[in-house]
């Protein structure tokens, strides 16, 4: 069963300064565009000890977002201190709604975040260093962990994208196979070997798939920087003549999956088959004429 979220904009216009809850959670997240960032300082979360995250405009067009985590026992306090030295467009700040985190929990979300938001490969992360995470007991890395999963289902609610995960590593579904939902296809080149399941995450391109080295002069520029995106992050790593999969890569559409693969504009539709030979296209039609009434 669902939760409700209870998003309440502070000055009443959409994209004003907003406040987000989530019904049977302790915290509370704050948001704000730089702009309007004075006017509610004297807020009485600001004077409350949490994590928050500072996005920017990026400095390498490959990203959407450039972003800064961190923590502070008064979050005011220290965004006072960054609004004069630190270039941003919007704030967000989470907090405790019982004033029960202590040093040691935001230090941990802090770290956590950080550690996050680097695996994702997702936007370029300002932060040089990862704190160490405190030791913590048990029952509070538990309950941090679920503070930490809030956080997530907040963030990009607010426009913050950057612990959707571009990579996903250390998969817990063994991809030996199909299941009914998600059907394993094949690249059509008789050059590569590279596979590509649909799932709720997108379109995952799966590890040690292969893929060309070299990108046709044709290919759209949004195309190559996400290509030259997999290779910076290393996601796509030089093996002899061809690029391997170092880990599983999410696409946003069968399209974008095949043209990392093959290195030219593509249509995935036909691109991808399955085991059976049948297109990626012809697989939806026949998916679509099996629940029409």
């Amino acid at each position: 069963m669902g939760r409700k979220l209870v998003v309440y904009m502070i000055d009443g216009k959409a994209y004003g300064p907003r406040t987000a809850e989530i019904g049977n959670w302790s915290g509370k997240a704050i948001f704000s565009p730089r702009a309007n960032i004075s006017k509610i300082l004297t807020r009485s979360e600001f004077g409350k000890p949490g994590v928050y995250c500072l996005k920017s405009n990026p400095e390498d067009d490959l990203y959407a977002e450039r972003v800064y985590i961190g923590e502070a026992e008064k979050i005011g306090d220290r965004l006072k201190d960054h609004i004069g030295k630190k270039e941003f467009t919007e704030y967000i700040g989470f907090i405790s709604k019982d004033e029960l985190l202590t040093k040691s929990h935001i230090k941990y979300l802090e770290s956590r975040l950080i550690t996050l938001a680097n695996g994702a490969k997702s936007a370029e992360i300002e932060n040089s260093v990862i704190p160490s995470q405190p030791l913590l007991p048990e029952a509070d890395i538990a309950d941090m962990e679920f503070y930490l999963e809030q956080i997530k289902l907040i963030l990009p609610l607010m426009g913050f994208n950057f612990l959707i995960p571009s990579v996903i590593t250390h998969r817990e579904e063994v991809y030996e196979g199909e299941t009914q939902h998600e059907p394993l296809y094949f690249i059509r080149s008789p050059k590569l070997q590279a596979r590509m399941k649909e799932t709720p995450d997108g379109y995952i391109v799966l590890k040690d798939s292969e893929a060309k080295t070299n990108s046709a002069k044709s290919l759209s520029k949004a195309s190559y920087n996400r290509r030259q995106k997999l290779i910076d992050s290393k996601t796509l790593e030089l093996n002899g003549n061809k690029y391997v999969f170092a880990d599983d890569a999410v696409f946003t559409s069968v399209s974008s999956a095949a043209m990392a693969v093959l290195g030219r504009e593509s249509n995935g539709h036909i691109e991808w088959v399955d085991q059976q030979g049948r297109t990626y296209k012809e697989v939806q039609e026949t998916e679509s004429a099996a629940i029409s009434p």
